[in-house]
């Protein structure tokens, strides 16, 4: 019974080893298991974090194309508004140009050059108020 007590324990020890292995091999691929969700975790938060920077460029960049569109704008306002301003002083120029052609006209002491008064040549050059002296 030795020989049979023996072999009951090898095969026991056997079982015991394989059952042992297999507990092992099980343990192992659940740890692998778990190791790639956390990693596939890890690159998913990684990726949502990149789709959220992906748009905060995107918002930081139509603001920009905004602002540019606003800054279009605010030219063309400013544009329209010297031009209006040009034309104000254009008007108020001539009406000073009238205004000082009928004082030349009434001033019998105004010589006048080519038809023009010495006046109406100052205004016209845009010097206002650097009146020439009269001949």
């Amino acid at each position: 019974m030795d020989a049979a007590l023996t072999t009951g324990i090898i095969v026991i020890a056997v079982v015991v080893v394989i059952a042992l292995v297999v507990i092992g091999m099980a343990v192992a691929r659940r740890r692998r298991v778990e190791a790639n969700r956390v990693r596939a975790t890890e690159i998913r938060q990684g990726a949502e974090e990149d789709v959220l920077a992906a748009r905060e460029v995107d918002a930081k960049a139509a603001r920009a194309a905004a602002d540019a569109k606003q800054a279009e704008v605010d030219a063309e306002r400013l544009r329209r508004e010297a031009a209006a301003r040009d034309e104000e002083a254009r008007a108020a120029r001539e009406h000073a140009v009238e205004r000082l052609d009928e004082a030349d006209r009434i001033d019998p002491d105004v010589s006048r050059r080519d038809g023009v008064a010495p006046a109406r040549e100052a205004v016209v050059d845009g010097q206002e108020g650097t009146r020439p002296p009269i001949d």
